[in-house]
């Protein structure tokens, strides 16, 4: 066990002064002149005694000063965990987590907008001061080697958007989990559940996500959607499968291929004509 008494671990330690404000713990090898740690008077456990053990959490009260409690939070140092936003304030969110102080969740730890009574998955951290703070930045502390294969269906939430890679997704809130750039379909939502398909395990145990089913599956939905689409246009649609594959995505949120394999749907089924520079609902 780790000796050193750091904010945001849990320890057993032995009781070995009382006082009216609070009793005064330590380990057993250290109760002469080691480090102690206040344990406040409404915590101490009915009928404690100098000697007795007492397991505790470690946090900083409003004076930054170490301090203990019996309560026991809902995540320690290095976990991830999902916390109730109590509180926007001017210098981050508060989240309830279980203790007597709210936890801050600073504005540069946010990946997004977060609003009283949001729920956001955050791992615990030490800032420079040794204060607990949390972070919506979880990757690093997101976990590889899940047990799943390509092909299964995974639920996860969506905590950060980058332009380069796409969009990360904590699978079951403890696998790293992406959805590459060429997968972002529709409206992503940050801080969102969501459902997946797993198109990749990389070697190194990361997952890669798709939202869309296999094209056989999804070309039904497509094509209703350009059928809609179509029609928002007053039944002309002012391009065809030869625009280029940044215009069909902008319009349509597909790739090109997955649009000509819906708009081949449709005309198949009599639903749609083609021209040289536009697709029309047929009649």
């Amino acid at each position: 066990m780790d000796r050193k008494l750091i904010p945001g671990t849990s320890h057993t330690l032995k009781t070995v002064r009382i006082l009216e404000h609070g009793a005064y713990l330590a380990y057993e090898q250290d109760a002469g002149a080691g480090e102690r740690v206040l344990l406040p008077a409404a915590q101490i456990p009915d009928g404690a005694a100098v000697g007795d053990e007492i397991k505790v959490f470690l946090y900083k009260d409003s004076q930054d000063r170490l301090i203990a409690t019996t309560r026991t939070p809902l995540l320690k140092l290095g976990e991830i965990a999902r916390l109730e936003v109590a509180e926007v304030s001017r210098i981050g969110a508060f989240l309830s987590w279980g203790l007597e102080k709210d936890l801050l969740l600073p504005y540069a730890e946010q990946t997004y907008t977060l609003h009283a009574g949001d729920r956001v998955l955050v791992a615990l951290y030490l800032d420079k001061s040794e204060r607990l703070c949390a972070t919506m930045n979880v990757y690093k502390y997101l976990k590889t080697g899940s047990p799943y294969i390509v092909g299964d269906t995974v639920r996860g939430i969506a905590y950060q958007d980058s332009e380069r890679f796409g969009i990360f997704v904590a699978v079951d809130d403890k696998y790293q989990g992406l959805i590459p750039r060429r997968e972002c379909y529709g409206n992503i939502t940050l801080g969102a559940d969501i459902s997946a398909r797993i198109i990749q395990v990389r070697e190194d145990g990361k997952l890669d996500l798709s939202v869309r089913r296999k094209a056989y599956e999804q070309m039904d939905d497509d094509a209703d959607a350009i059928y809609r689409l179509i029609e928002s246009y007053d039944g002309v649609l002012p391009f065809t499968d030869k625009a280029t594959p940044e215009v069909i995505k902008l319009h349509t949120g597909m790739s090109k291929n997955e649009f000509k394999r819906a708009v081949g749907r449709l005309m198949k089924e009599g639903k749609v004509v083609k021209t040289e520079t536009a697709i029309r609902i047929s009649g």
